[in-house]
């Protein structure tokens, strides 16, 4: 039998799953994603003069709330009490843009990759949007789960 859906019931009508059941276990998940940008615009927000302030910081800040607001943005996502957000950003010139990576940790009956994903695509956007107005061309781009642990189904990596 092939695997199904788990928001999915035998009707495939969607439906929260329910996590009752479930032990509580330390888990965390680690997500990354990219910006690539012109060259210049890397080094304008390397310089911290961009017009709208402080792109690095507003990313970080804007990934923590978007993790913390999962739940209301992805539906069927259960509320959770995160532990720990962390958003780092690297500058790479050889993309060139920045590298964005979230680490969330919970001790709950549910993962937290969706907290992870989400910290990170909101970040992407917050630095799209700081700095669109002297780069529209910008791209985001490979937002992935790179690892989680804990959990009735263990530790995962990707490739």
């Amino acid at each position: 039998m092939p695997p199904r859906l788990t928001h999915l019931d035998e009707t495939g009508a969607a439906h929260m799953v329910d996590v009752s059941g479930k032990a509580v276990t330390e888990r965390t998940a680690v997500a990354e994603g990219m910006v690539k940008m012109q060259a210049t615009t890397l080094e304008l927000i390397r310089s911290g003069t961009a017009a709208k302030g402080d792109v690095i910081a507003t990313a970080r800040i804007a990934g923590i709330m978007a993790a913390k607001k999962t739940h209301e943005l992805i539906p069927l996502c259960h509320p959770i009490m995160l532990s720990k957000v962390t958003i780092d950003i690297e500058f790479d010139g050889d993309l060139p843009g920045l590298r964005i990576r979230a680490t969330t940790k919970v001790a709950e009956r549910t993962g937290v990759e969706m907290e992870a994903l989400t910290a990170v695509s909101v970040a992407c956007l917050t630095i799209y949007d700081m700095a669109k107005a002297v780069d529209r061309g910008m791209t985001i781009g490979n937002i992935r789960l790179l690892e989680k642990t804990g959990g009735r189904s263990g530790d995962w990596q990707a490739d």
